[in-house]
């Protein structure tokens, strides 16, 4: 597989994101077996979605084209009032079509342990809207899996396993005719 086939996205813009974390663990296992990218939203000025002129925004289609040039996507986003973040949403607004028959797994990071399906909506709008394949394994991490700089070693653990699933999962669906 190639490297531009595996892509990480961080999507909080919280500059002292927990997610973030979980984005950078899950990037470097990937890229350390098969080669992976990453894009970090803050690094985008991604304007909200319109439904008219956002499209023609430079950014948008940047991120888009990384999107449509990976085979799988593993996207990380913290968790506010039991739903992903407003800028992953936005994003997938503003993506669209691209997300079209790609591997998706989700990284999570909460304040509690209540909301770990707070993530079902958005994974069944891209199924069904996209025809995306939901890994149906994801992490979700609460804010005691944390401390300053370290991500606890099960959540690691959930996350070597997640990249796994990736790899194995994006292989079986992207098998050449």
């Amino acid at each position: 597989m190639q490297s531009k086939e595996f892509l990480v996205i961080s999507t909080s813009l919280n500059p002292d994101s927990k997610s973030r974390m979980l984005a950078k663990y899950a990037h470097a296992t990937l890229e350390a077996q098969v080669g992976c990218e990453f894009v970090d939203l803050r690094d985008y000025a991604l304007p909200m979605c319109d439904g008219d002129s956002a499209y023609a925004h430079p950014d948008v289609a940047l991120v888009t084209k990384k999107i449509i040039n990976a085979s799988c996507i593993i996207v990380a986003t913290p968790i506010y009032n039991y739903d992903v973040n407003a800028a992953f949403k936005n994003l997938i607004e503003l993506s669209g079509r691209a997300w079209h028959d790609k591997v998706v797994g989700f990284l999570c990071a909460a304040g509690g342990k209540s909301s770990y399906m707070s993530v079902m909506a958005v994974a069944n709008s891209l199924m069904l809207d996209f025809r995306s394949v939901i890994i149906p394994r994801f992490v979700y991490a609460e804010g005691s899996h944390f401390s300053e700089a370290e991500i606890d070693e099960t959540v690691q653990e959930r996350i070597n396993e997640l990249a796994k699933t990736a790899i194995r999962l994006t292989g079986l669906v992207h098998v050449a005719p």
